[in-house]
């Protein structure tokens, strides 16, 4: 049987006691804080072995994630939402007149390039910022230069 790399978000944090009960049936990989886990699982499909996980008791699982895309580019996103919740994007699906996880798979996009607009926006608002104060090529030069030094940390 194929194995996944599956990424899972957690509702709260674990506690050290919960992460070795867990770790006797999955083999896991704990963040700093114990609020996101790296899983091997077994299954025919990422689909599959993300289900298996989602059937785990012993994790308070929020989202699963696969940890690498598939051929098109693509990770599959699991998600395990409340009945109310459910209840509601399946009345809002069907007025869309779309599966539940079309539904959400459209509202993702939609959402992700609407970040990716309101980013683009920032980043060409800095630029022209930078521009009022320096000639092109000298803020081209200060990128260049910025870029082929080693990351620092953010500066206080």
């Amino acid at each position: 049987m194929p194995h996944h790399a599956l990424e899972i978000a957690l509702t709260r944090p674990l506690t050290s006691a919960e992460l070795r009960h867990a770790a006797h049936a999955w083999p896991l990989a704990a963040n700093r804080d114990a609020t996101r886990l790296m899983a091997v699982a077994g299954g025919k499909t990422p689909e599959r072995a993300a289900h298996r996980l989602r059937l785990t008791p012993r994790l308070p699982i929020d989202v699963i994630t696969t940890h690498y895309p598939d051929a098109h580019g693509h990770v599959l996103l699991n998600l395990a939402f409340p009945p109310a919740t459910y209840t509601a994007l399946k009345r809002d699906a069907r007025r869309a007149g779309l599966t539940p996880e079309r539904f959400v798979r459209e509202a993702l996009h939609r959402a992700l390039a609407e970040h990716a607009d309101r980013e683009a926006d920032r980043l060409d608002h800095a630029v022209r910022q930078l521009l009022a104060h320096a000639t092109p090529a000298h803020l081209l030069s200060a990128v260049g230069h910025a870029l082929t030094r080693p990351l620092e940390g953010p500066t206080p």
